[in-house]
């Protein structure tokens, strides 16, 4: 008998082993604890007989004993998310004594009334529960029951234990995993958050007018917060000045209402939330009451909105005003939601006062402005030039050309012959012009050799060319957003035309000894005392580059056909010379300035200029005193009875004239100074000019030293 029993004990001894390891297995197949629990249903009851398995878990923060999980055949009103206080729960004993309870009798349970209430009615007759814990935490209860009142040995509830020690290790990695879910939701709804911060933040620093503000920074809140309207309310307490800039998602509707409110009226969602500091939430019952004495409710009310959000905007202890937020389905705004609402506001309130302030500067700056023109239009001259003289009607139609086109940004082209003011009719552009606050910079094309002219225009980079020590900046850079002058233009040469070209079409050019292509924002004025266009069908300059450059031409009179400035232009000379060496000229004789009338001026003003120059410094006293010998071109009035008389030919045989007295003069010059041009003593200063003007004159005129 006793070897019977023996193998008995044996053979239930694998059986159980086998549920084990059938438990372990299901353990490490299953990761969602309803699935692990069924398995255990159907894997257990042929070593323990039960007719319910359930999962109790030990709450902290409530301090209650949860059911999580429970697996029956039959209904039983035991059922998951039921919570019993833990000194009222088996489950709640077992966690705290990390021992078993076993009850073999429920109808003669006294313990745990609540519960042993619910298992009568459920029918079950015995139950035990066994702990739930790992090497790290106490997790709670196992717990198995039937209807039929088995006692269970010793043995069953040591199977049951060791079961439960496997359960534990999956439960808590079920509880770790949820656990680490929940966090990296939490990180993705912290990272979404600060994302949106980062973009508000960019809309605040981005725009600088509220009527673009507000749309940006909504549109940012859209992506993080349903919502189907909103509207930012601004409210001045001392003007009780408000504004409201309402956007309507739903009807696709965006207004602005500006006006004045009574302070005694605080029944709007704004201005409770401004009276309180505090976010305000309204469902649809409130936003109906309100809707009777608020016009802005009545619109929510309108829109079917069903909850809104009002949150103060706060700076430095002052409310400024406040943002709605509206929904017209779904849940009230939650906590996080209010909470990230806040910070926004916050970003809105700097926001505000720096719009605020803006605009308060852009309302002084236009004032400034109006104030500004108001005084020029005060000193300014009959023709806004300061720096031009004369009354002539030749230079006055010059001049409407230059307050014509002085506000675009067209290429101008001014011609004429040398000395007749071509820079400053440059200067008067760019001071008419928008950029006149930028630089003005000025360059002769002549006066630089061509091996350096294209370094000079564009720059160059360190080592580009023998003696490139250093990185250069271009006149082209140097100007940019700015106006930049080429004098000369015509001495440009043929192969450094195209990049010219390119830089006026394009806006871009590389420097030299670079691969990297740079844009500048540029307006170009050209000038020359040569016909481009002669020169252009004869070959020697760009065709393309002349009607680039002849966007916009003006041309100046020479000053023989402007006689009636002469006077003028000597007092003004007179003057102006006097001042700067301390001399006092008080009378010009009538013969003096009959003689100055009288010439052709080859030289026209700059040559004027000299002469008065050397007249005021060779004059021992008060009256101005001209040097005859210096002015040895023809009087004006033969000039003219040869034109007449040549009639057609008049002014052709005119110009050769000139042109042949302007080649004696400097002869004459050259033959004085033994073809010295620069110094003090040369052929330039004796003609009253620059040296690159007389080489060009000379060219011009084909004029060689002898050999």
């Amino acid at each position: 008998m006793s070897d019977v029993l023996e193998r008995e004990s044996t053979l239930f001894s694998r059986e159980q082993y086998r549920a084990l390891l059938e438990v372990t297995e299901a353990i490490a197949t299953h990761r969602d604890l309803d699935e692990l629990f069924e398995e255990l249903a159907r894997q257990l009851p042929r070593v323990v007989a039960f007719d319910y398995i359930n999962l109790v878990l030990h709450d902290s923060q409530r301090q209650t004993m949860r059911v999580h999980v429970l697996v029956s055949p039959e209904p039983i009103n035991l059922a998951p998310g039921l919570e019993f206080p833990v000194d009222e729960s088996p489950g709640g004993l077992v966690w705290k004594t990390q021992q078993p309870v076993l009850v073999e009798d429920v109808s003669r349970e006294t313990r745990f009334p609540k519960l042993i209430s619910m298992a009568r009615d459920a029918g079950v007759q015995t139950f035990c529960s066994v702990p739930l814990t790992t090497a790290i935490r106490r997790l709670g209860a196992m717990g198995f029951g039937t209807r039929y009142g088995r006692v269970y040995q010793d043995n069953d509830l040591r199977f049951m234990r060791q079961v439960a020690k496997h359960v534990a290790l999956a439960v808590d990695n079920v509880l770790h995993e949820e656990s680490a879910r929940a966090a990296q939701r939490q990180l993705t709804q912290e990272r979404d958050r600060v994302r949106l911060l980062l973009e508000v933040n960019n809309a605040v620093v981005s725009h600088l007018s509220l009527d673009n503000l507000f749309p940006a920074v909504s549109a940012c809140l859209r992506r993080a917060i349903q919502h189907d309207g909103s509207a930012l309310v601004l409210y001045d307490q001392e003007t009780h000045h408000y504004r409201v800039h309402l956007l309507s998602f739903a009807s696709n509707e965006s207004f602005i209402e500006e006006g004045t409110a009574n302070e005694s009226d605080c029944r709007t969602p704004a201005k409770i939330a401004i009276a309180t500091r505090k976010p305000a939430i309204f469902d649809e019952d409130e936003l109906h009451r309100l809707s009777a004495q608020s016009a802005c409710a009545r619109h929510w009310v309108r829109e079917g909105t069903t909850w809104l959000c009002a949150i103060p905007l706060l700076s430095h202890n002052r409310v400024l005003g406040a943002l709605d937020m509206g929904r017209q389905r779904g849940d009230p705004f939650s906590s996080e939601d209010i909470e990230l609402l806040c910070e926004v506001g916050k970003q809105i309130s700097i926001a505000v006062e720096n719009a605020s302030a803006y605009r308060q500067i852009t309302e002084l700056k236009d004032k400034l402005a109006k104030e500004k023109l108001y005084l020029e239009e005060e000193i300014r001259t009959e023709h806004d030039f300061e720096e031009i003289v004369g009354e002539n009607a030749l230079l006055r139609r010059v001049l409407k050309q230059v307050e014509t086109v002085a506000p675009t940004d067209s290429t101008v082209l001014i011609c004429g012959e040398t000395g007749t003011g071509k820079e400053l009719i440059a200067r008067a552009v760019h001071q008419l012009s928008p950029r006149r606050e930028r630089t003005f910079v000025k360059m002769n094309c002549a006066a630089i050799p061509t091996g350096l002219l294209e370094s000079e225009l564009f720059g160059h980079e360190k080592g580009a060319f023998t003696g490139a020590i250093m990185q250069k900046i271009g006149r082209f850079e140097l100007a940019h957003q700015g106006t930049l002058f080429l004098d000369e233009v015509g001495d440009i040469p043929l192969e450094l035309q195209p990049k010219l070209l390119r830089v006026l079409q394009e806006q871009e050019f590389e420097r030299l000894g670079s691969t990297r292509t740079m844009r500048v924002d540029v307006r170009l004025i050209a000038a020359t005392n040569r016909d481009l266009g002669d020169m252009a069908a004869k070959g020697q300059f760009r065709s393309d580059l002349y009607y680039r450059l002849n966007v916009f031409p003006v041309t100046l009179p020479p000053l023989r056909e402007r006689s009636d400035d002469i006077v003028r232009l000597v007092q003004h000379f007179v003057q102006k010379v006097a001042r700067r060496m301390g001399r006092r000229i008080e009378s010009i004789p009538s013969n003096a300035m009959d003689m100055l009338l009288n010439y052709s001026w080859p030289g026209n003003i700059r040559e004027l200029e000299n002469v008065i120059e050397r007249a005021v410094i060779l004059s021992p006293g008060p009256e101005l005193r001209i040097n005859a010998s210096e002015l040895r071109a023809m009087p004006r009035g033969r000039e003219s009875s040869d034109g007449m008389a040549n009639g057609r030919d008049g002014s052709s045989a005119k110009l050769r004239t000139l042109d042949q007295a302007e080649r004696d003069l400097i002869l004459n010059a050259l033959g004085e100074s033994h073809w010295v041009l620069g110094g003090p003593s040369g052929a330039a200063a004796r003609l009253a000019m620059k040296r690159t003007t007389l080489q060009s004159k000379m060219k011009k005129l084909g004029i060689a030293r002898p050999r």
